[in-house]
Protein backbone atom coordinates (compact mmCIF):
# COMPACT_ATOMS: atom_id res chain seq x y z
CA UNK A 1 0.00 0.00 0.00
CA UNK A 2 1.16 3.51 -0.76
CA UNK A 3 1.54 6.04 1.82
CA UNK A 4 -0.93 8.23 0.03
CA UNK A 5 -3.49 5.09 0.45
CA UNK A 6 -2.39 4.40 4.16
CA UNK A 7 -3.10 8.36 4.67
CA UNK A 8 -6.62 7.75 4.41
CA UNK A 9 -6.95 9.06 0.64
CA UNK A 10 -8.53 7.07 -1.56
CA UNK A 11 -6.30 5.72 -4.72
CA UNK A 12 -7.00 5.53 -8.17
CA UNK A 13 -8.54 8.12 -10.79
CA UNK A 14 -10.28 11.02 -9.59
CA UNK A 15 -10.59 13.36 -7.30
CA UNK A 16 -9.52 12.44 -3.76
CA UNK A 17 -12.36 13.49 -0.97
CA UNK A 18 -11.68 15.95 2.19
CA UNK A 19 -10.80 13.96 5.20
CA UNK A 20 -13.66 13.43 7.63
CA UNK A 21 -14.02 15.88 10.67
CA UNK A 22 -13.87 14.84 14.34
CA UNK A 23 -16.76 15.59 16.73
CA UNK A 24 -17.51 14.70 20.21
CA UNK A 25 -18.53 11.16 20.84
CA UNK A 26 -21.82 10.41 19.81
CA UNK A 27 -21.65 6.34 18.38
CA UNK A 28 -23.93 5.31 15.56
CA UNK A 29 -23.97 2.18 13.85
CA UNK A 30 -25.97 2.66 10.12
CA UNK A 31 -25.16 -1.42 9.29
CA UNK A 32 -23.33 -4.62 10.81
CA UNK A 33 -20.06 -3.53 10.12
CA UNK A 34 -20.14 0.30 10.47
CA UNK A 35 -21.38 -0.48 13.82
CA UNK A 36 -19.10 -2.71 14.73
CA UNK A 37 -16.44 0.33 14.13
CA UNK A 38 -18.41 2.88 15.60
CA UNK A 39 -18.87 1.30 18.55
CA UNK A 40 -15.23 1.69 19.55
CA UNK A 41 -15.36 5.40 18.05
CA UNK A 42 -13.38 8.74 20.28
CA UNK A 43 -12.17 5.85 22.94
CA UNK A 44 -8.41 4.84 23.67
CA UNK A 45 -7.32 2.26 22.58
CA UNK A 46 -3.63 2.37 22.62
CA UNK A 47 -3.15 -0.30 25.04
CA UNK A 48 -4.33 -3.17 23.11
CA UNK A 49 -3.23 -1.76 19.87
CA UNK A 50 -1.38 -4.25 18.61
CA UNK A 51 -3.52 -7.19 19.98
CA UNK A 52 -6.74 -5.58 17.82
CA UNK A 53 -4.15 -5.02 14.40
CA UNK A 54 -3.56 -8.09 14.66
CA UNK A 55 -7.35 -9.06 14.59
CA UNK A 56 -7.33 -6.94 11.52
CA UNK A 57 -6.95 -8.24 7.74
CA UNK A 58 -7.81 -6.16 4.92
CA UNK A 59 -9.11 -6.55 1.37
CA UNK A 60 -7.32 -4.38 -1.24
CA UNK A 61 -10.13 -3.09 -3.09
CA UNK A 62 -8.46 -0.53 -5.19
CA UNK A 63 -5.63 -2.87 -6.64
CA UNK A 64 -8.54 -5.07 -7.46
CA UNK A 65 -10.48 -2.54 -9.57
CA UNK A 66 -7.64 -0.38 -10.93
CA UNK A 67 -9.02 3.15 -12.23
CA UNK A 68 -12.15 1.70 -14.39
CA UNK A 69 -14.60 3.45 -11.59
CA UNK A 70 -16.74 6.58 -11.34
CA UNK A 71 -15.35 9.81 -10.45
CA UNK A 72 -14.21 10.53 -6.82
CA UNK A 73 -15.87 13.28 -6.36
CA UNK A 74 -14.63 15.88 -3.73
CA UNK A 75 -17.81 17.19 -1.90
CA UNK A 76 -17.06 16.07 1.28
CA UNK A 77 -19.19 13.27 1.55
CA UNK A 78 -18.44 9.37 1.75
CA UNK A 79 -19.52 6.05 0.39
CA UNK A 80 -18.92 2.62 1.87
CA UNK A 81 -20.51 -0.08 0.55
CA UNK A 82 -21.37 -2.64 4.31
CA UNK A 83 -21.66 -6.40 2.81
CA UNK A 84 -23.19 -9.09 5.89
CA UNK A 85 -21.26 -12.08 4.09
CA UNK A 86 -23.58 -16.04 4.31
CA UNK A 87 -20.77 -17.77 4.09
CA UNK A 88 -21.58 -20.96 6.04
CA UNK A 89 -17.85 -22.15 6.93
CA UNK A 90 -16.71 -22.43 10.12
CA UNK A 91 -18.88 -21.81 13.13
CA UNK A 92 -21.47 -20.33 10.26
CA UNK A 93 -22.52 -23.87 9.86
CA UNK A 94 -25.20 -24.10 11.95
CA UNK A 95 -27.02 -21.73 9.41
CA UNK A 96 -26.92 -24.46 6.39
CA UNK A 97 -24.75 -26.35 4.50
CA UNK A 98 -21.18 -25.30 3.71
CA UNK A 99 -21.08 -25.14 -0.37
CA UNK A 100 -17.48 -23.65 -0.52
CA UNK A 101 -19.00 -20.09 -1.53
CA UNK A 102 -20.33 -17.18 -0.24
CA UNK A 103 -23.02 -14.49 -0.75
CA UNK A 104 -23.65 -11.17 0.19
CA UNK A 105 -26.62 -11.90 2.27
CA UNK A 106 -26.90 -8.06 3.44
CA UNK A 107 -25.69 -5.31 1.23
CA UNK A 108 -26.39 -1.58 2.11
CA UNK A 109 -24.48 1.56 0.42
CA UNK A 110 -24.25 4.29 2.97
CA UNK A 111 -23.71 8.17 1.99
CA UNK A 112 -22.41 10.14 4.44
CA UNK A 113 -23.32 13.96 3.74
CA UNK A 114 -20.77 16.49 3.84
CA UNK A 115 -19.90 17.33 7.20
CA UNK A 116 -21.44 13.95 8.09
CA UNK A 117 -24.19 15.13 10.54
CA UNK A 118 -26.73 13.74 8.70
CA UNK A 119 -26.82 9.82 6.35
CA UNK A 120 -28.38 7.97 3.95
CA UNK A 121 -28.83 3.88 4.19
CA UNK A 122 -29.92 2.16 0.40
CA UNK A 123 -30.53 -1.74 1.31
CA UNK A 124 -29.88 -2.96 -1.71
CA UNK A 125 -32.34 -6.65 -2.43
CA UNK A 126 -30.19 -9.62 -2.64
CA UNK A 127 -32.44 -11.16 -5.06
CA UNK A 128 -31.99 -8.09 -7.12
CA UNK A 129 -31.95 -8.91 -10.77
CA UNK A 130 -28.81 -6.59 -12.74
CA UNK A 131 -26.26 -6.63 -15.12
CA UNK A 132 -23.26 -7.71 -13.35
CA UNK A 133 -19.85 -5.99 -14.88
CA UNK A 134 -17.12 -8.31 -15.75
CA UNK A 135 -14.30 -8.40 -12.84
CA UNK A 136 -11.74 -9.41 -11.30
CA UNK A 137 -11.33 -12.33 -8.25
CA UNK A 138 -8.76 -11.59 -5.28
CA UNK A 139 -6.96 -13.93 -7.37
CA UNK A 140 -6.68 -11.91 -10.09
CA UNK A 141 -9.51 -14.46 -12.59
CA UNK A 142 -11.33 -13.16 -14.99
CA UNK A 143 -15.08 -13.30 -14.21
CA UNK A 144 -17.40 -12.61 -16.97
CA UNK A 145 -20.21 -10.23 -16.59
CA UNK A 146 -24.00 -11.87 -16.91
CA UNK A 147 -26.94 -9.94 -17.59
CA UNK A 148 -30.11 -10.77 -15.31
CA UNK A 149 -27.82 -11.88 -12.66
CA UNK A 150 -29.00 -11.72 -8.77
CA UNK A 151 -27.22 -9.06 -7.29
CA UNK A 152 -25.76 -11.59 -4.53
CA UNK A 153 -24.13 -13.54 -7.27
CA UNK A 154 -21.42 -10.86 -7.40
CA UNK A 155 -19.46 -11.42 -4.24
CA UNK A 156 -20.32 -15.25 -4.69
CA UNK A 157 -18.34 -15.41 -7.81
CA UNK A 158 -16.01 -12.49 -7.87
CA UNK A 159 -15.75 -11.55 -3.92
CA UNK A 160 -15.23 -8.29 -2.51
CA UNK A 161 -14.15 -6.34 -5.44
CA UNK A 162 -16.82 -7.86 -7.33
CA UNK A 163 -19.52 -6.97 -5.50
CA UNK A 164 -17.63 -3.48 -5.21
CA UNK A 165 -17.66 -2.76 -8.71
CA UNK A 166 -21.18 -4.51 -9.18
CA UNK A 167 -22.51 -1.68 -6.54
CA UNK A 168 -20.44 1.11 -8.42
CA UNK A 169 -21.74 0.08 -11.99
CA UNK A 170 -25.44 0.05 -10.39
CA UNK A 171 -25.07 3.48 -8.77
CA UNK A 172 -22.35 5.25 -10.79
CA UNK A 173 -21.06 6.35 -7.02
CA UNK A 174 -17.46 5.34 -6.26
CA UNK A 175 -17.36 3.18 -3.28
CA UNK A 176 -15.05 5.17 -0.85
CA UNK A 177 -14.37 2.24 1.61
CA UNK A 178 -15.56 -1.37 1.97
CA UNK A 179 -16.50 -2.75 4.79
CA UNK A 180 -17.99 -6.89 5.66
CA UNK A 181 -18.80 -8.64 8.62
CA UNK A 182 -19.97 -12.31 8.91
CA UNK A 183 -22.59 -14.36 10.71
CA UNK A 184 -20.66 -15.40 14.02
CA UNK A 185 -18.92 -12.22 14.35
CA UNK A 186 -22.03 -10.18 14.41
CA UNK A 187 -23.48 -12.57 17.40
CA UNK A 188 -20.87 -12.09 19.27
CA UNK A 189 -20.73 -8.35 19.02
CA UNK A 190 -24.52 -8.07 20.07
CA UNK A 191 -23.68 -10.71 23.51
CA UNK A 192 -20.49 -8.28 24.21
CA UNK A 193 -23.09 -4.97 23.76
CA UNK A 194 -25.66 -7.06 26.32
CA UNK A 195 -27.82 -7.64 23.73
CA UNK A 196 -30.08 -5.02 22.06
CA UNK A 197 -34.14 -4.20 23.02
CA UNK A 198 -37.01 -4.11 20.21
CA UNK A 199 -40.43 -4.41 20.12
CA UNK A 200 -42.25 -6.30 18.07
CA UNK A 201 -46.39 -5.77 16.96
CA UNK A 202 -46.71 -9.25 16.15
CA UNK A 203 -45.60 -12.64 16.84
CA UNK A 204 -42.61 -13.49 14.80
CA UNK A 205 -41.97 -17.25 14.18
CA UNK A 206 -39.56 -18.66 11.93
CA UNK A 207 -38.16 -21.84 12.01
CA UNK A 208 -35.29 -21.28 9.59
CA UNK A 209 -33.82 -18.69 11.61
CA UNK A 210 -35.04 -20.29 14.65
CA UNK A 211 -36.49 -17.22 16.05
CA UNK A 212 -39.86 -17.50 18.02
CA UNK A 213 -41.32 -14.00 19.71
CA UNK A 214 -44.55 -13.19 20.86
CA UNK A 215 -45.69 -9.40 20.66
CA UNK A 216 -44.12 -6.98 23.57
CA UNK A 217 -40.55 -5.92 24.29
CA UNK A 218 -37.47 -8.27 24.08
CA UNK A 219 -34.15 -7.84 24.63
CA UNK A 220 -32.26 -10.19 21.67
CA UNK A 221 -29.02 -11.77 22.21
CA UNK A 222 -26.40 -12.54 19.36
CA UNK A 223 -28.56 -15.65 18.22
CA UNK A 224 -31.90 -13.79 18.41
CA UNK A 225 -30.41 -10.70 16.67
CA UNK A 226 -28.92 -12.72 13.78
CA UNK A 227 -32.32 -14.91 13.75
CA UNK A 228 -34.34 -11.37 13.41
CA UNK A 229 -32.21 -10.11 10.54
CA UNK A 230 -32.40 -13.38 8.39
CA UNK A 231 -36.21 -13.70 9.35
CA UNK A 232 -37.85 -13.76 5.82
CA UNK A 233 -40.59 -15.89 5.26
CA UNK A 234 -42.79 -15.65 8.31
CA UNK A 235 -43.09 -11.14 7.63
CA UNK A 236 -45.01 -9.33 5.37
CA UNK A 237 -45.01 -11.25 1.86
CA UNK A 238 -42.16 -13.69 2.75
CA UNK A 239 -39.88 -11.48 -0.11
CA UNK A 240 -36.39 -10.75 1.05
CA UNK A 241 -38.08 -6.95 1.52
CA UNK A 242 -39.71 -7.76 4.74
CA UNK A 243 -36.44 -9.12 6.11
CA UNK A 244 -35.01 -5.73 4.87
CA UNK A 245 -37.86 -3.81 6.93
CA UNK A 246 -36.54 -5.55 10.26
CA UNK A 247 -32.85 -5.39 9.31
CA UNK A 248 -33.72 -1.76 9.42
CA UNK A 249 -35.89 -1.77 12.34
CA UNK A 250 -33.10 -3.68 14.46
CA UNK A 251 -30.15 -0.96 13.34
CA UNK A 252 -32.19 1.99 14.61
CA UNK A 253 -32.79 -0.26 17.66
CA UNK A 254 -29.15 -1.31 17.83
CA UNK A 255 -28.07 2.40 17.47
CA UNK A 256 -29.29 3.40 20.32
CA UNK A 257 -28.41 0.39 22.33
CA UNK A 258 -24.68 0.94 21.63
CA UNK A 259 -25.30 4.69 23.13
CA UNK A 260 -26.24 3.54 26.33
CA UNK A 261 -23.10 0.88 26.76
CA UNK A 262 -20.93 2.99 28.92
CA UNK A 263 -17.72 2.03 27.23
CA UNK A 264 -15.97 4.88 28.27
CA UNK A 265 -16.41 4.20 31.53
CA UNK A 266 -15.42 0.70 31.69
CA UNK A 267 -12.35 -0.61 30.39
CA UNK A 268 -12.62 -3.72 30.07
CA UNK A 269 -15.94 -3.57 28.31
CA UNK A 270 -14.35 -1.58 25.88
CA UNK A 271 -11.60 -4.44 25.35
CA UNK A 272 -13.85 -6.51 24.70
CA UNK A 273 -15.89 -4.54 22.33
CA UNK A 274 -12.75 -3.48 20.40
CA UNK A 275 -11.44 -6.93 20.30
CA UNK A 276 -14.90 -8.92 19.03
CA UNK A 277 -15.39 -5.71 16.51
CA UNK A 278 -11.98 -6.13 15.06
CA UNK A 279 -12.39 -9.70 14.12
CA UNK A 280 -16.01 -9.55 13.21
CA UNK A 281 -14.92 -7.30 10.32
CA UNK A 282 -12.85 -7.51 6.99
CA UNK A 283 -12.70 -3.66 5.81
CA UNK A 284 -10.82 -2.82 2.86
CA UNK A 285 -6.94 -1.89 2.94
CA UNK A 286 -7.29 1.47 3.87
CA UNK A 287 -9.21 0.52 6.92
CA UNK A 288 -6.74 -2.60 8.08
CA UNK A 289 -5.43 -0.99 11.30
CA UNK A 290 -6.56 0.92 14.16
CA UNK A 291 -5.54 4.32 13.42
CA UNK A 292 -7.39 3.71 10.07
CA UNK A 293 -10.63 2.50 11.99
CA UNK A 294 -10.24 5.49 14.74
CA UNK A 295 -9.92 7.88 11.81
CA UNK A 296 -13.00 6.38 9.74
CA UNK A 297 -15.22 6.19 13.15
CA UNK A 298 -14.63 9.41 14.20
CA UNK A 299 -15.88 10.88 10.73
CA UNK A 300 -19.03 9.31 11.97
CA UNK A 301 -18.77 10.36 15.51
CA UNK A 302 -21.44 13.29 14.82
CA UNK A 303 -24.24 10.56 13.76
CA UNK A 304 -27.30 9.73 16.30
CA UNK A 305 -30.16 7.04 15.25
CA UNK A 306 -32.49 10.24 14.43
CA UNK A 307 -29.73 11.27 11.16
CA UNK A 308 -30.08 8.03 9.70
CA UNK A 309 -32.58 7.99 6.83
CA UNK A 310 -33.07 3.91 5.31
CA UNK A 311 -34.72 3.19 2.37
CA UNK A 312 -34.62 0.63 0.03
CA UNK A 313 -33.69 0.13 -3.47
CA UNK A 314 -36.83 1.21 -5.34
CA UNK A 315 -37.17 -2.05 -7.05
CA UNK A 316 -40.78 -4.21 -8.38
CA UNK A 317 -41.03 -7.71 -8.46
CA UNK A 318 -39.78 -9.56 -11.98
CA UNK A 319 -42.67 -10.39 -14.26
CA UNK A 320 -41.11 -13.44 -15.63
CA UNK A 321 -39.96 -14.63 -12.08
CA UNK A 322 -41.80 -13.67 -8.72
CA UNK A 323 -39.23 -14.37 -6.65
CA UNK A 324 -36.83 -11.99 -7.86
CA UNK A 325 -36.90 -7.90 -7.99
CA UNK A 326 -36.09 -5.62 -10.41
CA UNK A 327 -35.06 -1.96 -10.14
CA UNK A 328 -37.64 0.94 -10.98
CA UNK A 329 -34.90 2.62 -13.25
CA UNK A 330 -36.61 6.62 -13.05
CA UNK A 331 -36.87 5.80 -9.52
CA UNK A 332 -33.56 4.28 -8.94
CA UNK A 333 -31.97 6.96 -10.81
CA UNK A 334 -33.53 9.56 -8.69
CA UNK A 335 -32.08 8.29 -5.77
CA UNK A 336 -28.22 7.86 -7.41
CA UNK A 337 -28.74 11.40 -8.31
CA UNK A 338 -29.15 12.65 -5.46
CA UNK A 339 -26.41 11.01 -3.16
CA UNK A 340 -24.10 11.77 -6.06
CA UNK A 341 -25.32 15.68 -5.77
CA UNK A 342 -25.37 15.03 -1.84
CA UNK A 343 -28.57 15.89 -1.32
CA UNK A 344 -31.71 13.88 0.04
CA UNK A 345 -32.92 11.05 -1.11
CA UNK A 346 -36.75 12.56 -2.64
CA UNK A 347 -39.59 10.84 -0.94
CA UNK A 348 -40.62 10.55 -4.51
CA UNK A 349 -38.16 7.73 -5.23
CA UNK A 350 -39.80 5.39 -3.16
CA UNK A 351 -43.36 6.45 -3.67
CA UNK A 352 -44.11 3.44 -6.12
CA UNK A 353 -41.56 0.87 -5.25
CA UNK A 354 -42.77 -2.95 -3.79
CA UNK A 355 -42.49 -2.50 -0.13
CA UNK A 356 -42.33 -6.47 1.59
CA UNK A 357 -45.25 -5.62 3.36
CA UNK A 358 -43.19 -6.02 7.36
CA UNK A 359 -43.00 -2.38 7.90
CA UNK A 360 -44.29 -1.54 11.67
CA UNK A 361 -43.40 -5.49 13.14
CA UNK A 362 -40.20 -4.18 14.89
CA UNK A 363 -40.03 -0.71 16.22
Amino acid sequence: MTEQSKSGRISGSGRRRRQPTKGRRAVTAVAWGAAALVALGGTGLGYVYFKLNGNLQGVDINAQLGTDRPENVDNGSMDILVLGSDSRSGDNGDYGRDEGTARSDTAMVVHVYEGHRTASVVSVPRDTLVERPDCTDAKGKRVAGEDRAMFNTAYEVGGPACAVKTVESLSGIRMDHYIEVDFTGFKKLIDELGGVEITTTKAIRDSKSHLDLEPGTHTLDGEQSLGLVRTRKSVGDGSDLGRIQLQQAFIKAFIDQVKDVGVLTNPKKLVDLADTATKAITPDSELDSVDELMGFAKGLSKLGAEDVQMITLPVEYDRTDPNRVVPLEQAGQQVWTALRADLPIPASATKDAAKGQADGVVR
